[in-house]
């Protein structure tokens, strides 16, 4: 396991951009595949991107070409670049690791969670 810690939500208006970032430690960060998720009210959480060790990313359709999945290996950090924002993506974003990027329940570590706040 692996501690997460998010940062970086906030309230801004539709069209505008946020960066979240992760800071994890306790773990060799390494080991683990990273993702973000969401959660809006009455809704359950849904994958929004996921990045392995090496790099390679995965977007949820809705967010393909808005959203930007990145990690720093050395720094222990992973960012989420969310711009065009729409009101739709208003919700609570969770940091998450993952040995082999299945993020089931009892295997993955999440963290506290942001709230990403659209308005129209």
């Amino acid at each position: 396991q692996v501690q997460l810690v998010e940062s970086g939500g906030g309230l801004v208006q539709a069209g505008s951009s946020l960066r979240l970032s992760c800071a994890a430690s306790g773990r060799t960060f390494t080991s683990f595949v990273m993702g973000w998720f969401r959660q809006a009210p009455g809704k359950q959480r849904e994958l929004v991107a996921r990045i392995t060790v090496g790099g390679i990313t995965n977007y949820a359709d809705s967010v393909k070409g808005r959203f930007t999945i990145s990690r720093d290996n050395v720094k222990n950090m992973m960012y989420l670049q969310m711009n065009s924002l729409k009101p739709e993506d208003t919700a609570v974003y969770y940091c998450a690791a993952d040995r082999i990027g299945a993020f089931r329940d009892g295997f993955a570590s999440w963290g506290q969670g942001t709230q990403v706040t659209i308005s129209s």
